[in-house]
């Protein structure tokens, strides 16, 4: 079951970055692979993208369903594919460590079933860990203009 978890300290306030994460514009375009996403309501977001696993090659589109929205600290999500059922889940969290400093989490865990699921498993692996270092860096960079305007 591939998961990920990650952490950045930012010089940037706790407020600036719940400005940034609840607006899924901001953010969702960062992803590698990124095509297009819809915001269907308030808790959901259809979002496709190409996945590049290697042998696996093919544009995939998943539901996220928003289980917690918690400001200014944590959303929680689950991830299907559509008319699929329970794909993932994760997370982002953050904590003001002083007035201008923050800590922000995000947490990912994906879990393949069926027939192909061990394979998808070891891949969805091996992607889940450069895109989260490729997210991070790019909320990261992103975070930064955010507050700077």
């Amino acid at each position: 079951m591939p998961s990920e978890l990650q952490h950045v300290e930012l010089d940037i306030p706790i407020e600036v970055i719940w400005d940034f994460i609840r607006d899924e514009n901001n953010w969702a375009p960062l992803v590698p692979g990124y095509i297009q996403h819809q915001k269907i309501n308030d808790r959901q977001i259809s979002w496709e993208f190409k996945s590049d696993l290697g042998i696996m090659k093919k544009k995939v589109t998943l539901l996220i369903d928003i289980k917690e929205w918690n400001e200014p600290s944590k959303v929680s999500f689950e991830l299907r594919r559509k008319n699929e059922k329970y794909l993932g889940e994760g997370y982002f969290e953050a904590r003001a460590l002083n007035r201008h400093k923050t800590l922000l989490t995000g947490f990912l865990d994906i879990n393949a079933t069926g027939p192909m699921g061990t394979l998808a498993n070891t891949l969805f692996n091996k992607a889940v860990n450069l895109s989260d270092e490729e997210v991070a860096a790019a909320i990261s960079s992103k975070l930064e203009e955010f507050s700077n305007k």
